[in-house]
Protein backbone atom coordinates (compact mmCIF):
# COMPACT_ATOMS: atom_id res chain seq x y z
CA UNK A 1 0.00 0.00 0.00
CA UNK A 2 0.95 3.46 -0.85
CA UNK A 3 3.26 4.38 2.40
CA UNK A 4 3.75 7.87 3.46
CA UNK A 5 7.65 8.13 3.52
CA UNK A 6 7.70 9.99 6.84
CA UNK A 7 5.67 7.18 8.61
CA UNK A 8 8.75 4.89 6.86
CA UNK A 9 11.46 6.97 8.20
CA UNK A 10 9.81 6.96 11.93
CA UNK A 11 8.67 3.50 11.91
CA UNK A 12 10.71 1.40 14.86
CA UNK A 13 9.61 -1.83 15.71
CA UNK A 14 8.99 -2.41 19.15
CA UNK A 15 8.38 -5.78 20.56
CA UNK A 16 7.26 -4.86 24.28
CA UNK A 17 3.63 -4.88 25.11
CA UNK A 18 1.00 -3.59 22.81
CA UNK A 19 -1.75 -3.88 25.39
CA UNK A 20 -4.18 -0.61 25.19
CA UNK A 21 -7.12 -0.29 27.42
CA UNK A 22 -8.54 3.28 27.21
CA UNK A 23 -8.78 6.09 25.53
CA UNK A 24 -6.22 7.74 27.73
CA UNK A 25 -3.57 10.39 26.80
CA UNK A 26 -0.43 12.39 28.32
CA UNK A 27 0.10 14.76 25.52
CA UNK A 28 1.53 17.90 26.51
CA UNK A 29 -0.88 20.53 27.25
CA UNK A 30 -3.95 18.05 27.85
CA UNK A 31 -4.54 19.31 31.65
CA UNK A 32 -4.42 22.70 30.30
CA UNK A 33 -6.87 22.30 27.92
CA UNK A 34 -9.53 20.15 30.43
CA UNK A 35 -10.90 23.14 31.72
CA UNK A 36 -12.01 24.41 28.13
CA UNK A 37 -13.26 21.25 26.92
CA UNK A 38 -16.85 21.63 28.50
CA UNK A 39 -17.27 24.83 26.04
CA UNK A 40 -16.17 22.95 22.82
CA UNK A 41 -18.51 21.83 20.51
CA UNK A 42 -19.87 18.63 21.12
CA UNK A 43 -18.31 16.76 17.85
CA UNK A 44 -14.90 18.47 19.58
CA UNK A 45 -15.55 17.14 22.96
CA UNK A 46 -16.74 13.68 22.01
CA UNK A 47 -13.27 12.71 19.53
CA UNK A 48 -11.26 15.06 22.23
CA UNK A 49 -9.91 17.33 19.22
CA UNK A 50 -8.91 20.21 20.74
CA UNK A 51 -7.23 18.02 23.45
CA UNK A 52 -5.40 16.09 21.25
CA UNK A 53 -3.57 19.64 19.61
CA UNK A 54 -6.12 19.43 16.59
CA UNK A 55 -9.59 21.35 15.39
CA UNK A 56 -12.57 19.85 13.45
CA UNK A 57 -11.18 22.09 10.36
CA UNK A 58 -7.97 20.33 10.21
CA UNK A 59 -9.52 17.00 10.57
CA UNK A 60 -12.18 17.24 8.38
CA UNK A 61 -9.21 18.48 5.62
CA UNK A 62 -6.83 15.43 7.28
CA UNK A 63 -9.57 13.13 6.43
CA UNK A 64 -10.33 14.70 2.62
CA UNK A 65 -6.40 13.85 2.45
CA UNK A 66 -6.29 10.08 2.81
CA UNK A 67 -9.74 9.78 1.38
CA UNK A 68 -7.70 11.33 -1.99
CA UNK A 69 -4.54 9.11 -1.47
CA UNK A 70 -6.91 5.50 -1.30
CA UNK A 71 -9.90 6.45 -3.18
CA UNK A 72 -8.11 4.22 -6.17
CA UNK A 73 -9.31 1.18 -3.96
CA UNK A 74 -12.65 1.45 -5.13
CA UNK A 75 -11.95 0.52 -8.75
CA UNK A 76 -8.59 -1.06 -8.08
CA UNK A 77 -10.27 -3.91 -5.92
CA UNK A 78 -13.12 -4.78 -8.12
CA UNK A 79 -10.84 -4.93 -10.96
CA UNK A 80 -8.85 -7.75 -9.12
CA UNK A 81 -11.72 -9.59 -7.42
CA UNK A 82 -13.44 -9.75 -11.55
CA UNK A 83 -10.95 -11.35 -12.71
CA UNK A 84 -12.23 -14.09 -9.84
CA UNK A 85 -15.76 -14.24 -11.04
CA UNK A 86 -17.57 -11.68 -8.28
CA UNK A 87 -19.36 -9.19 -10.78
CA UNK A 88 -17.77 -5.61 -11.16
CA UNK A 89 -20.39 -4.15 -9.79
CA UNK A 90 -21.14 -6.33 -6.85
CA UNK A 91 -17.65 -5.92 -5.92
CA UNK A 92 -17.67 -2.29 -6.13
CA UNK A 93 -20.65 -1.82 -3.73
CA UNK A 94 -19.18 -4.39 -1.40
CA UNK A 95 -16.03 -2.68 -1.50
CA UNK A 96 -17.55 0.90 -0.79
CA UNK A 97 -19.62 -0.88 1.97
CA UNK A 98 -17.41 -2.18 3.96
CA UNK A 99 -15.07 0.65 3.36
CA UNK A 100 -17.94 2.93 5.34
CA UNK A 101 -18.80 0.44 7.99
CA UNK A 102 -14.62 -1.00 8.82
CA UNK A 103 -13.74 3.59 8.52
CA UNK A 104 -16.31 4.68 10.43
CA UNK A 105 -16.37 1.82 13.28
CA UNK A 106 -12.53 2.86 13.61
CA UNK A 107 -13.51 6.38 13.76
CA UNK A 108 -16.46 6.19 16.31
CA UNK A 109 -15.06 3.34 18.45
CA UNK A 110 -11.26 2.97 18.16
CA UNK A 111 -10.96 6.86 17.96
CA UNK A 112 -8.14 6.97 15.81
CA UNK A 113 -7.07 8.51 12.60
CA UNK A 114 -6.81 5.22 10.26
CA UNK A 115 -9.09 4.26 7.21
CA UNK A 116 -9.95 0.49 6.64
CA UNK A 117 -11.11 -1.18 3.49
CA UNK A 118 -10.02 -3.89 1.33
CA UNK A 119 -6.42 -4.29 1.04
CA UNK A 120 -4.04 -4.69 -1.66
CA UNK A 121 -2.62 -7.86 -1.36
CA UNK A 122 -5.72 -9.63 0.28
CA UNK A 123 -7.63 -9.22 -2.84
CA UNK A 124 -4.32 -10.63 -4.92
CA UNK A 125 -4.55 -13.40 -2.52
CA UNK A 126 -7.54 -14.22 -2.57
CA UNK A 127 -8.10 -14.06 -6.78
CA UNK A 128 -4.73 -15.58 -8.10
CA UNK A 129 -4.00 -17.67 -5.21
CA UNK A 130 -6.84 -19.21 -4.25
CA UNK A 131 -9.38 -19.00 -6.80
CA UNK A 132 -7.34 -19.13 -10.40
CA UNK A 133 -4.79 -21.02 -8.72
CA UNK A 134 -5.95 -23.38 -6.08
CA UNK A 135 -9.36 -23.59 -8.14
CA UNK A 136 -11.70 -22.41 -5.43
CA UNK A 137 -14.56 -20.88 -6.28
CA UNK A 138 -15.08 -17.42 -5.27
CA UNK A 139 -17.97 -18.39 -2.72
CA UNK A 140 -15.55 -20.46 -1.08
CA UNK A 141 -12.84 -18.16 -1.13
CA UNK A 142 -14.68 -15.86 0.58
CA UNK A 143 -15.45 -18.69 3.49
CA UNK A 144 -12.02 -18.73 3.66
CA UNK A 145 -11.97 -14.63 4.32
CA UNK A 146 -14.69 -15.34 7.18
CA UNK A 147 -13.11 -17.68 8.75
CA UNK A 148 -9.66 -16.06 8.63
CA UNK A 149 -11.45 -12.92 10.17
CA UNK A 150 -13.01 -14.75 12.86
CA UNK A 151 -9.42 -16.23 13.62
CA UNK A 152 -7.99 -12.51 13.83
CA UNK A 153 -11.07 -11.57 15.84
CA UNK A 154 -10.45 -13.81 18.47
CA UNK A 155 -6.55 -13.00 18.40
CA UNK A 156 -7.63 -9.16 19.35
CA UNK A 157 -10.19 -10.07 22.09
CA UNK A 158 -7.91 -12.44 23.84
CA UNK A 159 -5.04 -9.74 22.99
CA UNK A 160 -2.35 -12.63 22.19
CA UNK A 161 -0.85 -10.05 20.00
CA UNK A 162 2.88 -10.54 21.62
CA UNK A 163 3.41 -13.86 21.22
CA UNK A 164 2.78 -14.17 17.93
CA UNK A 165 4.39 -11.13 17.15
CA UNK A 166 7.67 -12.93 19.04
CA UNK A 167 7.45 -15.94 17.09
CA UNK A 168 7.67 -14.99 13.39
CA UNK A 169 10.94 -13.67 12.30
CA UNK A 170 10.84 -9.88 11.23
CA UNK A 171 13.15 -10.84 8.00
CA UNK A 172 9.46 -13.08 6.99
CA UNK A 173 7.30 -10.50 8.08
CA UNK A 174 9.50 -7.74 5.80
CA UNK A 175 9.77 -10.24 3.07
CA UNK A 176 6.15 -11.13 2.91
CA UNK A 177 4.69 -7.74 2.20
CA UNK A 178 7.95 -7.03 -0.32
CA UNK A 179 6.89 -10.09 -2.28
CA UNK A 180 3.34 -9.40 -2.36
CA UNK A 181 4.20 -5.98 -3.72
CA UNK A 182 6.40 -7.80 -6.45
CA UNK A 183 3.22 -10.21 -7.47
CA UNK A 184 1.01 -6.73 -7.38
CA UNK A 185 3.72 -5.05 -9.60
CA UNK A 186 3.53 -7.81 -12.21
CA UNK A 187 -0.03 -8.16 -12.67
CA UNK A 188 -0.06 -4.72 -13.17
CA UNK A 189 2.26 -5.19 -16.02
CA UNK A 190 0.25 -7.93 -17.11
CA UNK A 191 -3.30 -6.17 -17.08
CA UNK A 192 -1.61 -3.58 -19.36
CA UNK A 193 0.00 -5.84 -22.03
CA UNK A 194 3.29 -4.59 -20.95
CA UNK A 195 4.01 -7.98 -20.51
CA UNK A 196 2.70 -11.11 -22.02
CA UNK A 197 3.83 -14.95 -22.30
CA UNK A 198 6.36 -16.34 -24.21
CA UNK A 199 7.48 -20.20 -24.95
CA UNK A 200 10.76 -19.27 -25.63
CA UNK A 201 11.69 -17.15 -22.74
CA UNK A 202 8.56 -17.52 -20.36
CA UNK A 203 7.76 -13.69 -20.39
CA UNK A 204 8.42 -10.99 -22.81
CA UNK A 205 7.48 -7.13 -23.69
CA UNK A 206 4.25 -6.75 -25.38
CA UNK A 207 3.61 -5.58 -28.55
CA UNK A 208 4.57 -2.29 -29.42
CA UNK A 209 1.10 -0.31 -30.37
CA UNK A 210 -1.59 1.99 -28.89
CA UNK A 211 -2.58 -0.26 -25.84
CA UNK A 212 1.22 -0.09 -24.59
CA UNK A 213 2.03 3.95 -25.38
CA UNK A 214 -1.16 4.60 -23.60
CA UNK A 215 -0.48 2.42 -20.21
CA UNK A 216 3.81 3.80 -20.27
CA UNK A 217 2.41 7.27 -20.60
CA UNK A 218 0.31 6.65 -17.76
CA UNK A 219 2.81 5.35 -15.75
CA UNK A 220 5.03 7.80 -16.18
CA UNK A 221 2.57 10.47 -15.61
CA UNK A 222 1.31 9.01 -12.19
CA UNK A 223 5.41 8.22 -10.93
CA UNK A 224 6.03 12.02 -11.18
CA UNK A 225 2.47 12.82 -9.27
CA UNK A 226 3.62 10.50 -6.62
CA UNK A 227 7.23 12.19 -6.78
CA UNK A 228 5.91 15.36 -6.30
CA UNK A 229 3.90 14.15 -3.32
CA UNK A 230 0.47 15.65 -4.93
CA UNK A 231 -2.35 14.61 -2.87
CA UNK A 232 -4.59 11.41 -4.68
CA UNK A 233 -1.56 10.89 -7.24
CA UNK A 234 -2.77 7.24 -7.78
CA UNK A 235 -6.48 8.02 -8.47
CA UNK A 236 -5.60 11.26 -10.46
CA UNK A 237 -2.97 8.67 -12.97
CA UNK A 238 -5.83 6.39 -12.75
CA UNK A 239 -8.39 9.21 -14.72
CA UNK A 240 -5.40 10.21 -16.60
CA UNK A 241 -4.18 7.14 -18.13
CA UNK A 242 -8.50 6.16 -18.48
CA UNK A 243 -8.73 9.63 -20.85
CA UNK A 244 -5.73 8.16 -22.79
CA UNK A 245 -7.32 5.42 -23.51
CA UNK A 246 -10.39 6.85 -24.49
CA UNK A 247 -9.41 7.08 -28.80
CA UNK A 248 -8.39 3.54 -28.44
CA UNK A 249 -10.97 1.63 -31.01
CA UNK A 250 -12.29 5.23 -32.07
CA UNK A 251 -9.68 7.53 -33.26
CA UNK A 252 -6.77 4.47 -33.85
CA UNK A 253 -6.29 0.82 -33.99
CA UNK A 254 -6.81 -1.41 -30.81
CA UNK A 255 -9.58 -2.96 -29.01
CA UNK A 256 -12.06 -0.23 -27.77
CA UNK A 257 -11.42 -0.07 -23.74
CA UNK A 258 -13.46 2.85 -22.73
CA UNK A 259 -17.28 2.95 -22.81
CA UNK A 260 -19.95 5.06 -21.36
CA UNK A 261 -23.01 3.13 -19.53
CA UNK A 262 -24.40 5.77 -17.50
CA UNK A 263 -23.57 8.08 -14.67
CA UNK A 264 -25.38 6.49 -11.61
CA UNK A 265 -27.40 3.55 -10.65
CA UNK A 266 -28.30 1.60 -8.00
CA UNK A 267 -25.84 -0.51 -5.75
CA UNK A 268 -25.40 -3.94 -6.69
CA UNK A 269 -25.70 -6.49 -3.98
CA UNK A 270 -25.43 -9.42 -5.76
CA UNK A 271 -22.73 -10.74 -4.07
CA UNK A 272 -24.08 -9.95 -0.80
CA UNK A 273 -24.19 -13.43 1.17
CA UNK A 274 -22.74 -15.78 -0.88
CA UNK A 275 -20.10 -16.62 0.80
CA UNK A 276 -19.51 -20.93 1.50
CA UNK A 277 -19.07 -20.64 5.17
CA UNK A 278 -19.78 -24.52 5.45
CA UNK A 279 -17.32 -25.30 1.90
CA UNK A 280 -14.70 -23.58 3.33
CA UNK A 281 -13.63 -25.44 6.42
CA UNK A 282 -11.66 -28.74 4.68
CA UNK A 283 -7.99 -29.37 5.83
CA UNK A 284 -6.97 -28.35 2.59
CA UNK A 285 -8.13 -25.12 2.87
CA UNK A 286 -6.89 -24.23 6.42
CA UNK A 287 -2.87 -23.05 5.02
CA UNK A 288 -5.07 -20.44 2.95
CA UNK A 289 -7.02 -19.58 5.85
CA UNK A 290 -3.18 -19.17 7.99
CA UNK A 291 -2.12 -16.72 5.16
CA UNK A 292 -4.80 -14.36 5.32
CA UNK A 293 -4.92 -14.46 8.87
CA UNK A 294 -1.06 -13.91 9.05
CA UNK A 295 -0.62 -10.84 6.09
CA UNK A 296 -3.73 -9.38 7.83
CA UNK A 297 -2.84 -9.82 11.33
CA UNK A 298 0.49 -8.08 10.64
CA UNK A 299 -0.21 -5.47 8.08
CA UNK A 300 -2.91 -3.79 10.80
CA UNK A 301 -0.01 -3.98 14.00
CA UNK A 302 2.70 -3.11 11.73
CA UNK A 303 0.29 -0.03 10.31
CA UNK A 304 -0.61 1.38 13.96
CA UNK A 305 2.71 0.76 14.89
CA UNK A 306 4.19 2.90 12.28
CA UNK A 307 1.25 5.68 12.11
CA UNK A 308 1.75 5.87 15.86
CA UNK A 309 5.45 6.53 15.72
CA UNK A 310 5.02 9.05 13.11
CA UNK A 311 2.47 11.11 14.68
CA UNK A 312 2.71 10.34 18.19
CA UNK A 313 -0.19 8.76 18.74
CA UNK A 314 0.44 6.80 22.01
CA UNK A 315 -1.03 6.72 25.59
CA UNK A 316 1.14 7.21 28.62
CA UNK A 317 3.14 4.14 28.55
CA UNK A 318 4.17 5.34 24.93
CA UNK A 319 2.07 2.48 23.18
CA UNK A 320 -0.20 2.95 20.28
CA UNK A 321 -3.16 4.65 21.35
CA UNK A 322 -6.27 1.70 22.00
CA UNK A 323 -4.31 -0.53 19.79
CA UNK A 324 -6.56 -3.24 20.90
CA UNK A 325 -9.99 -1.34 20.04
CA UNK A 326 -8.46 -0.91 16.70
CA UNK A 327 -6.81 -3.97 16.05
CA UNK A 328 -10.65 -5.63 16.90
CA UNK A 329 -11.80 -3.23 14.53
CA UNK A 330 -9.48 -4.48 11.78
CA UNK A 331 -10.70 -7.83 12.77
CA UNK A 332 -14.24 -7.69 12.51
CA UNK A 333 -13.99 -5.85 9.34
CA UNK A 334 -12.45 -8.65 7.93
CA UNK A 335 -14.65 -11.24 9.20
CA UNK A 336 -17.81 -9.12 7.93
CA UNK A 337 -16.41 -8.45 4.28
CA UNK A 338 -16.91 -11.98 3.05
CA UNK A 339 -20.69 -11.73 3.86
CA UNK A 340 -20.81 -8.38 1.67
CA UNK A 341 -18.95 -9.93 -1.05
CA UNK A 342 -15.17 -8.86 -1.00
CA UNK A 343 -11.89 -9.80 0.97
CA UNK A 344 -10.60 -9.00 3.56
CA UNK A 345 -10.99 -5.42 4.64
CA UNK A 346 -7.62 -3.86 6.65
CA UNK A 347 -6.16 -0.69 7.61
CA UNK A 348 -4.38 1.29 5.31
CA UNK A 349 -0.97 3.01 5.67
CA UNK A 350 -2.40 5.74 3.41
CA UNK A 351 -3.57 6.99 6.69
CA UNK A 352 -0.43 8.37 6.90
CA UNK A 353 -1.30 10.87 4.53
CA UNK A 354 -4.52 12.42 6.76
CA UNK A 355 -1.71 12.45 9.03
CA UNK A 356 0.64 14.22 7.73
CA UNK A 357 -2.28 16.50 7.33
CA UNK A 358 -2.60 17.57 10.92
CA UNK A 359 -5.50 14.39 11.40
CA UNK A 360 -5.12 13.44 15.27
CA UNK A 361 -8.88 11.87 15.93
CA UNK A 362 -11.60 9.67 14.79
CA UNK A 363 -12.87 12.17 13.17
CA UNK A 364 -10.95 11.93 10.29
CA UNK A 365 -12.07 8.32 10.12
CA UNK A 366 -15.71 9.32 9.91
CA UNK A 367 -15.04 11.90 7.51
CA UNK A 368 -13.04 9.92 5.45
CA UNK A 369 -16.13 6.79 5.82
CA UNK A 370 -18.43 9.71 4.30
CA UNK A 371 -16.37 10.40 1.62
CA UNK A 372 -16.88 6.62 0.27
CA UNK A 373 -20.51 6.29 0.52
CA UNK A 374 -21.70 8.54 -2.62
CA UNK A 375 -19.76 6.18 -4.47
CA UNK A 376 -22.47 2.99 -3.79
CA UNK A 377 -24.64 5.09 -6.29
CA UNK A 378 -21.45 5.72 -8.80
CA UNK A 379 -20.81 2.18 -10.34
CA UNK A 380 -21.58 2.61 -13.90
CA UNK A 381 -19.52 5.72 -13.86
CA UNK A 382 -16.48 4.17 -12.04
CA UNK A 383 -16.89 1.06 -14.48
CA UNK A 384 -15.53 3.13 -17.16
CA UNK A 385 -12.08 2.45 -15.61
CA UNK A 386 -10.50 -0.01 -18.05
CA UNK A 387 -7.74 -2.75 -16.56
CA UNK A 388 -5.14 -0.40 -19.01
CA UNK A 389 -5.96 2.47 -16.16
CA UNK A 390 -5.62 0.50 -12.69
CA UNK A 391 -2.48 -1.13 -14.02
CA UNK A 392 0.03 1.71 -13.16
CA UNK A 393 -1.66 2.05 -9.87
CA UNK A 394 -0.93 -1.55 -9.13
CA UNK A 395 2.56 -1.24 -10.06
CA UNK A 396 3.39 1.97 -7.84
CA UNK A 397 1.48 0.14 -4.93
CA UNK A 398 4.31 -2.61 -5.40
CA UNK A 399 7.16 -0.15 -5.28
CA UNK A 400 5.46 1.12 -1.78
CA UNK A 401 5.20 -2.01 -0.53
CA UNK A 402 9.14 -2.80 -1.08
CA UNK A 403 10.09 -0.56 1.74
CA UNK A 404 10.98 -2.86 4.03
CA UNK A 405 13.27 -4.38 2.30
CA UNK A 406 16.01 -2.27 3.57
CA UNK A 407 14.80 -3.83 7.29
CA UNK A 408 16.18 -7.45 6.23
CA UNK A 409 19.31 -8.37 7.34
CA UNK A 410 21.21 -9.05 4.39
CA UNK A 411 24.64 -10.45 6.14
CA UNK A 412 22.69 -13.14 7.92
CA UNK A 413 22.16 -15.67 5.42
CA UNK A 414 20.05 -17.88 7.75
CA UNK A 415 17.60 -15.48 8.03
CA UNK A 416 18.09 -13.78 4.51
CA UNK A 417 17.80 -16.62 2.57
CA UNK A 418 14.15 -17.52 3.55
CA UNK A 419 13.33 -14.15 3.04
CA UNK A 420 14.60 -14.21 -0.03
CA UNK A 421 12.85 -17.13 -1.29
CA UNK A 422 9.47 -15.92 0.07
CA UNK A 423 10.34 -12.18 -2.27
CA UNK A 424 11.17 -13.91 -5.22
CA UNK A 425 8.74 -17.21 -5.36
CA UNK A 426 5.65 -15.01 -5.01
CA UNK A 427 5.87 -13.39 -8.68
CA UNK A 428 7.90 -16.61 -9.80
CA UNK A 429 5.27 -18.95 -8.56
CA UNK A 430 2.42 -16.68 -9.45
CA UNK A 431 1.16 -17.57 -5.64
CA UNK A 432 1.70 -15.66 -2.68
CA UNK A 433 0.98 -19.10 -0.79
CA UNK A 434 3.44 -20.76 -2.05
CA UNK A 435 6.24 -18.01 -2.05
CA UNK A 436 5.23 -17.88 1.98
CA UNK A 437 4.97 -21.52 2.13
CA UNK A 438 9.27 -22.04 1.40
CA UNK A 439 9.99 -19.02 3.25
CA UNK A 440 8.52 -20.56 6.20
CA UNK A 441 9.97 -24.10 5.39
CA UNK A 442 13.23 -22.62 4.54
CA UNK A 443 14.07 -20.78 7.84
CA UNK A 444 12.82 -24.30 10.35
CA UNK A 445 15.04 -26.34 8.03
CA UNK A 446 18.21 -23.88 7.93
CA UNK A 447 17.73 -23.45 11.41
CA UNK A 448 17.69 -27.14 12.45
CA UNK A 449 20.51 -27.88 10.20
CA UNK A 450 22.12 -25.63 11.71
CA UNK A 451 21.19 -26.28 15.32
CA UNK A 452 19.28 -23.75 16.21
CA UNK A 453 16.60 -25.29 16.58
CA UNK A 454 16.29 -23.60 19.88
CA UNK A 455 15.05 -20.07 18.26
CA UNK A 456 11.79 -21.82 16.66
CA UNK A 457 9.03 -20.67 17.99
CA UNK A 458 5.61 -22.72 18.64
CA UNK A 459 4.39 -20.56 16.30
CA UNK A 460 6.27 -21.50 13.83
CA UNK A 461 6.51 -25.04 13.96
CA UNK A 462 2.48 -24.83 13.21
CA UNK A 463 3.29 -22.89 10.57
CA UNK A 464 5.86 -25.05 9.00
CA UNK A 465 3.31 -28.01 9.34
CA UNK A 466 0.32 -26.01 8.11
CA UNK A 467 2.80 -24.92 4.84
CA UNK A 468 3.85 -28.76 4.84
CA UNK A 469 -0.17 -29.52 4.41
CA UNK A 470 -0.21 -26.41 1.87
CA UNK A 471 2.66 -28.19 -0.37
CA UNK A 472 1.02 -31.78 0.02
CA UNK A 473 -2.08 -30.73 -1.41
CA UNK A 474 -1.20 -28.79 -4.67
Amino acid sequence: MLADRTVNRNFRHNNNGFDMTTETSSLPGEAASAASASDAPWLDRFFGVSRRGSSLRTEILAGIATFLASMYIIVVNPAILSEAGIPFSAALSATVLISFMSSLAMGLYARNPILVAPGMGMNALFTYTLVLGAGLSWEVALGCVFWSGVLFALLAVFNVRKAIIEAIPASLRYAITCGIGLFITFIGLKNAGFIVGSDATLVTLGSFGPGLVTFFIGLMATAVMVILRMNGALILGIALTTLLATPMGRLWGGEMVVEWSGLAAWPDFGAVMQVDIWGALKVAYLPFIFVMLFTNFFDALSCFMALSESADLKDKDGNPRNLKRSMTVDAFASMIAAPLGTSAAQTFIESGAGVAQGGRTGLVAVTIALLFLPFLFLSPLLSLVPGIATAPALVLVGLFMLSPIGRIDWSRYEEAFPAFLAIILMPLTYSITLGIAFGFLSYVLIKLTTGKAGEIRPAMWVSAALCVVLLATT
